[in-house]
């Protein structure tokens, strides 16, 4: 048996009613890099305790070297509410000491920066403490450091910052890494070698999470194992992985060609042209525009946490500290300081029930409209279920975004403050995939109630489509909050009895399946599930009520990698627009066609991706200045213009006549020759892309043409869409 400086050796654990570990014997050496997967359950965090020592076996043992120090980061953090920021996460350290230091500095940068130090623990969001307590960890110098769900409450760009650290916090071959974390990006990004927990064993794979997968559909292939559904899963996965951008790095963890053959049945992750024909005949045209919105929250607004989390965390940190003599550092500089927008809007009001003004003012609103003698309307019954607005308020909110001209009892209103938006134009169509990033109080939150009509934005127009039925995955639970003391069969029971997905006829318990849940849990009382299981029933509720819009905030969150790709395999097949929030890159570019960064009070377009907002941020940190909106977002306003002009074809089409006779009959002939042009670029782009994933990766040449190519065969099919989309207009489809 190998001598491991930290092992396991033939462990078992049980709980009352389920067997953890049988008979486990595993190890770890200097210089492993490890990451853990497995379902929600199997044992993973308790993995971590059996290996710190704060849980104990039933049998066998756990050994450890003399003087190996061992550092764990747990999901529920230990902090003392009372103790402030500086005394729980620099625990005594003078400021010369940390500052002083390029490791320690940077740390503290990257994770506490625009915090103060003098805030109590207890004043800080999940998110912040989170922040808090990673950062005490890594001050200290550990030969094993244990994480659990490290990069929960990160932003993208922090995630990045951690995953450079890990890979260079230790010299080869010295200290040890133990991640558990459902984010497959850092997983390949960090780890060298993979466990994965079930069934009351460890089973050991070689490489990061990529690598993994391999495996892992090789062994289920030869094993012949009866989970065929996982088993296609995963397929599905490894096809992304071996198709898309990760495939194509410089860093390949697994080869390729063995890849491709396991892979060579799976048809494509989804088919883009048959979403959006289907997205259009449930949408129409229009889904929702932004055109020339500002969102103005004004600087003495108290009651941000109403309106945006992310940016009342930000806010009340100045708030909630206590003041420091002498030299002391109260608030750390951040490693990126992102360009924040200030500005003033006058706004027309004759309403104390304005829309607008509570957006503005929050908990304000009232005092503001009094001192200018504003009156509320009279109540008028009714309540629009799509904005979440009553007729007062959606009248007055109409008034504002068509510029009708103001009475003689408006008042005139100043706001002024952060700029969330500034003047920012952006049409979202039918059958649409955006994925939006963003740092911490960049205001996405903000973003996704302006979208979905929850918030008036304080100057410009949302406007939103008749058919347009929004579904919101937000971040909380609290619609399931509601419905606790319901068993799960009482709630599906008010659902219809079939529904059609993937084109087969399904039953709402056998979507329940698909997510994972067991017949049994039919009888279980929503309050009793696990957070991970809320977080699927939440999901399946939405996709129940038959959204044709579905806005997600993290859904990632609480979800094992095993569920992710579930999740990710029902969006592929999912016939309307999606908007995503997310900080798990993997996912984001994934389920999303196209993806955009808010930064600046700008929504930029992000052709390369999620690495183009990294490698912005990374302009920033050298002190190098964002390129103007309108030159960096030329594919956005691309698209937008292109946008613009099928609209107003569709609009003047929609006052003419049908076509009829020769020219339906050559409109007809014209829109399946395109069809046909489009299936053949389709094979053509999988051929060159064959032929990237074989090419030599040093014949930087070769691969310039191969991507050239490719770009060009993108920009055919792009053309080819419009087109096919007015036709099909015209002909009434």
């Amino acid at each position: 048996m190998p001598t491991f400086d930290l092992g396991l050796e033939h462990v078992s654990l049980d709980f009352a009613t389920k067997t953890i570990f049988t008979d486990v014997t595993q190890g770890v050496f200097e210089g492993d890099r490890i990451g853990i997967v497995g379902r929600n359950g199997d044992g993973k965090s308790t993995l971590l305790h059996l290996l710190e020592g704060t849980q104990a076996p039933d049998s066998g043992r756990v050994t450890t070297r003399n003087g190996l120090t061992f550092g764990m980061l747990d999901q529920r953090d230990q902090l003392d509410d009372d103790a402030t920021i500086r005394e729980a996460a620099l625990e005594g350290r003078e400021d010369y000491e940390w500052a002083a230091q390029t490791e320690s500095r940077e740390i503290v940068e990257a994770l506490l920066g625009g915090l103060n130090l003098n805030a109590r623990i207890g004043t800080l969001s999940g998110g912040q403490r989170r922040r808090a307590d990673l950062a005490r960890l890594l001050l200290k110098d550990w030969d094993v450091l244990a994480l659990d769900e490290p990069t929960n409450h990160l932003d993208v760009v922090t995630i990045h910052w951690l995953a450079e650290h890990l890979k260079n916090r230790w010299a080869k071959g010295t200290g040890a890494l133990l991640i558990v974390t459902h984010d497959r990006w850092f997983l390949d990004e960090v780890c060298e070698s993979m466990w994965e927990v079930h069934d009351g064993q460890i089973e050991p794979f070689e490489g990061g999470y990529s690598a993994y997968m391999l495996q892992r559909v090789e062994r289920d292939r030869q094993a012949d194992v009866r989970e065929t559904k996982r088993r296609n899963l995963a397929r599905k996965e490894l096809a992304w992985l071996s198709r898309g951008a990760r495939a194509r790095s410089t860093k390949q963890k697994f080869h390729v060609k063995a890849a491709r053959e396991l892979i060579a049945d799976v048809p494509p992750m989804r088919n883009t042209l048959e979403l959006k024909q289907m997205a259009t005949s449930r949408l129409g045209k229009q889904v929702v525009d932004l055109v020339d919105v500002t969102q103005i929250f004004d600087r003495e607004q108290g009651a941000v946490a109403d309106i945006d989390p992310d940016i009342a965390d930000m806010e009340r940190m100045g708030t909630d500290s206590e003041s420091s003599a002498g030299t002391q550092i109260d608030i750390v500089t951040p490693m990126v300081q992102e360009p924040q927008a200030f500005g003033s809007v006058t706004m027309d009001v004759d309403d104390a029930d304005d829309p607008r003004l509570i957006s503005a003012f929050g908990s304000r609103a009232a005092q503001i409209a009094a001192e200018h003698g504003l009156k509320a309307r009279e109540a008028v019954t009714g309540y629009n279920a799509l904005r979440g607005m009553t007729e007062n308020e959606l009248a007055a909110n109409e008034a504002a975004n068509t510029g009708a001209d103001a009475t003689s009892a408006a008042a005139h209103i100043e706001v002024s403050g952060r700029e969330i938006l500034d003047d920012v134009t952006w049409l979202i169509g039918p059958g649409d995939r955006f994925g939006i990033v963003g740092a911490h109080g960049a205001g996405k939150s903000t973003l996704l109630k302006i979208l979905d009509g929850s918030l008036a934005p304080t100057a410009g127009r949302v406007n939103i489509g008749k058919t347009v039925k929004f579904a919101v995955l937000s971040q909380r639970l609290d619609e399931l909050e509601k419905l606790g003391n319901y068993k799960v069969k009482e709630v599906l029971s008010r659902y219809k009895p079939t529904y059609i997905v993937d084109g087969k006829e399904v039953t709402p318990g056998q979507l329940m399946e698909r997510l994972g849940f067991e017949g049994a849990q039919l009888m279980t009382p929503i309050r009793d599930l696990s957070g991970g299981q809320k977080r699927r029933m939440q999901l399946l509720l939405i996709l129940l009520d038959e959204p044709n819009v579905l806005i997600m905030d993290e859904p990632g969150n609480d979800l094992d990698t095993d569920m992710l790709a579930v999740m990710e395999d029902l969006l592929d097949t999912w016939p309307g627009t999606l908007i995503v929030v997310s900080h798990d890159r993997y996912l984001l570019e994934r389920v999303t066609d196209e993806q955009f960064a808010l930064i600046g009070g700008k929504v930029r377009h992000l052709p390369g991706g999620v690495q183009d907002y990294l490698d912005m941020v990374d302009d920033l940190k050298r002190g190098k200045a964002l390129p103007q909106a309108d030159s960096a977002d030329a594919a956005q306003s691309a698209h937008t213009a292109q946008s613009e002009n099928v609209r107003t074809a569709d609009e003047q089409s929609a006052d003419q006549p049908k076509l009829s006779g020769k020219e339906y009959a050559q409109a007809s002939r014209r829109v399946s020759a395109i069809e046909r042009k489009l299936e053949k670029i389709e094979q053509q782009k999988g051929e060159l892309e064959s032929q990237m994933n074989a090419h030599d990766p040093t014949d930087y040449e070769g691969l310039g043409k191969l991507s050239a190519q490719i770009a060009e065969l993108e920009t055919q099919q792009g053309e080819l869409e419009t087109e096919w989309f007015d036709l099909s207009e015209q002909l009434g489809k």
